[in-house]
């Protein structure tokens, strides 16, 4: 199997050297075609250069405009894939040929997540003709973008009404009942498990935080050491019981509050 050629396309050079490690440390044998630094140069390389990479990682705003300006002008013909630290240009990106959207900081599990879905979409169709398994590629990647829930439809006051995700503080399970308090201090019972809706909201805006709670991230007010490497969150409005993050899942909420 030859290497994966890889472009990457990012304005900060550190991260892209990072980005190159990582590539490296997941497979030693791929291969770092070129590491292209903002949308001119971006748009020069892929004028002259059609067929020789197989997969390019893009951050989205690059020093002279918007990576999508690139595609624009030449035609990208291969996947992408979208390192980036801005959440709200997914939809766009996943216009212009992308089949994954990476949040900054991002570690090696994310980008290894990445790769391997990429290999295996090409496996699954490697019979096909490059134009038929590129068609399908995207076309698999983009029925699986995940549509998160705007609104819950809960009970009140004997009338059920639809309740905002967005306005939504915290989700917490008692006694098999889930909850899910408001902003402004209201509380309705939610008919999902938290295992549940921790699959249907926004995990750039939730986060799960222990057996009991998934919190919002506009809900967090400050953050306290705790016992033994935890972290105890506060939130608003303030819960009965104290929000402990546990000292394993303390590098992933760093990560997440980091976005």
């Amino acid at each position: 199997m030859n290497p994966l050629r890889i472009v990457i396309i990012e304005d900060e050079p550190v991260t892209a050297r990072n980005l190159a490690h990582i590539l490296l440390s997941i497979d030693i044998n791929i291969n770092i075609v070129d590491m292209l630094k903002g949308v001119n140069e971006s748009i020069a390389w892929f004028t002259l250069n059609q067929t020789n990479y197989d997969l390019v990682l893009m951050d989205i705003r690059l020093a002279d405009g918007l990576s999508f300006d690139i595609f624009k002008k030449v035609t990208i013909n291969k996947p992408v894939v979208f390192v980036t630290a801005y959440h709200d240009y997914a939809i766009e990106a996943f216009k212009n040929n992308g089949i994954d959207y990476i949040l900054k900081p991002f570690d090696e599990q994310e980008i290894k997540r990445a790769l391997d879905k990429y290999n295996n979409l090409v496996r699954a169709y490697s019979e096909e003709s490059e134009t038929i398994k590129f068609t399908k590629l995207l076309e698999e990647f983009k029925v699986g973008i995940k549509s998160y829930k705007r609104s819950f439809l809960v009970n009140y006051r004997d009338k059920l009404v639809p309740l905002e995700t967005t306005k939504i503080a915290w989700f917490y399970t008692a006694n098999e009942i889930v909850y899910g308090h408001t902003a402004d201090g209201q509380q309705y019972i939610m008919d999902f498990t938290l295992e549940q809706l921790e699959e249907q909201v926004d995990p750039a805006l939730f986060f799960r935080a222990n057996r009991q709670f998934i919190i919002n991230r506009t809900a967090i007010k400050e953050i306290d050491f705790y016992f033994n490497g935890r972290f105890s969150v506060k939130i608003n409005p303030a819960p009965l019981d104290r929000v402990l993050i546990s000292k394993a899942r303390v590098p992933a909420f760093k990560s997440w509050m980091n976005r």
